[in-house]
């Protein structure tokens, strides 16, 4: 078989691990020299761009027609907005992300020289003050503040502590391993997606595996805000997997276990021929998947698209439920999805013309258009 056996031991080691550093949107550089060192133990060369975005290359039997798989880590996030007069802090979300969801979060305040515990609350947090009005209370980031863990009374004591306008509040992922597999967390997107890429790596190092061309394993800064892989594809790369989240909620097709393949999020569908090989991969490897479309979505993919690069694109998730919320996964999915990657990097080039950026129409795909065959057509 094409898939290599995922040591689930490891997978489970580097999510932990990955949680434990914090790394909302533009503040990604302790994440970012992780992944670094955990790529350059495999023995891969590794490129940072200038703000920490990842580019390692396991080269394979040819350069041209380079694959990519690719995921993101950077997480959702806060900033402080305001120095308020009751001493606590105002903030802005990083990311798009309900204000419902940070109500009890413990979080830390990067300032400038150090950092500071607090909790985010609601305006109105004390029942034995406020009554019903705990109930009836908006839900909006203008509705909650952030209570520091130190002695202050008003703006000026929250000054002298170095807390300023700007400065990057990371959440608690609050993480839990069930023994029935199960992985309840804040921060599985994408952390989760990152530790099944570092899980297909390992087992392909394991195993020695060639593949027929480069793979290109990328590790984006800032796909919560929107730039994802805007800027870090190289021209040889002509098909990129993103590997994230899928939404397993009512109305959708996603879930817990095995692999959720994307078909589309909001910018449109994913390209018909690799969503279809992943597809065919995941049958002929005995994968467990489900097909699924996002209407409220975006990956790094539709990043790289709109920026103007001319490759293949494909979405590759594990089902979260509450996601960008109180999240859950199950370790069946990430196994899954790192033995789907394993089976694609190996996997042969099928459509040649890829070979080279541009062409006639030599080699060029086929989409079929017969009509099917009717069941009760004569002979």
């Amino acid at each position: 078989m094409a898939r290599h056996s995922i040591d689930t031991d490891y997978l489970e080691a580097q999510l932990r691990t990955l949680l434990a550093i914090p790394s909302p949107t533009g503040y990604t550089d302790t994440v970012v020299r992780h992944v670094t060192e955990e790529l350059q133990r495999f023995g891969l060369d590794v490129e940072l761009t200038r703000r920490g975005a990842i580019r390692a290359v396991r080269q394979g039997s040819r350069r041209a027609a380079a694959r990519a798989i690719v995921s993101h880590l950077d997480t959702l996030g806060a900033q402080v907005k305001g120095l308020k007069s009751n001493g606590r802090l105002e903030l802005v979300p990083i990311g798009t992300w309900s204000a419902r969801f940070a109500e009890g979060a413990r979080a830390t305040i990067f300032a400038e020289e150090t950092t500071y515990r607090g909790t985010i609350l609601p305006l109105k947090a004390s029942g034995h003050t406020f009554n019903e009005e705990v109930d009836t209370a908006p839900i909006g980031w203008p509705h909650v503040e952030l209570r520091i863990d130190e002695i202050v009374r008003d703006a000026a004591d929250v000054a002298r502590l170095g807390i300023d306008v700007g400065d990057t509040v990371a959440i608690d992922p609050q993480p839990e391993f069930l023994d029935n597999g199960f992985i309840v967390s804040r921060h599985l997107d994408n952390k989760a997606g990152v530790a099944v890429m570092l899980a297909a790596l390992d087992a392909m190092e394991r195993a020695g595996s060639q593949t027929p061309v480069d793979i290109h394993w990328l590790f984006t800064i800032a796909e919560e805000v929107g730039v994802g892989a805007a800027s870090i594809l190289k021209p040889e790369v002509a098909s990129m997997v993103a590997v994230d989240n899928g939404t397993s909620a009512p109305g959708q097709n996603s879930s817990e276990f095995g692999v959720t393949l994307a078909m589309a999020d909001q910018t449109g569908p994913f390209d018909y021929h690799l969503t279809r090989k992943l597809a065919r991969l995941c049958r002929d490897e005995d994968i467990r998947f489900q097909k699924d479309v996002f209407r409220y979505y975006r990956s790094d993919s539709a990043s790289a698209v709109e920026a103007g690069h001319d490759v293949r694109t494909a979405l590759v998730t594990f089902g979260v439920d509450a996601s960008h919320g109180w999240e859950r996964i199950h370790m069946d999915a990430l196994r899954s999805l790192a033995e789907l990657l394993t089976a694609y990097a190996v996997s042969s080039l099928e459509i040649e013309r890829d070979l080279k950026q541009s062409g006639d129409l030599a080699g060029f795909t086929r989409q079929p258009l017969a009509e099917a065959a009717s069941e009760n057509a004569d002979g």
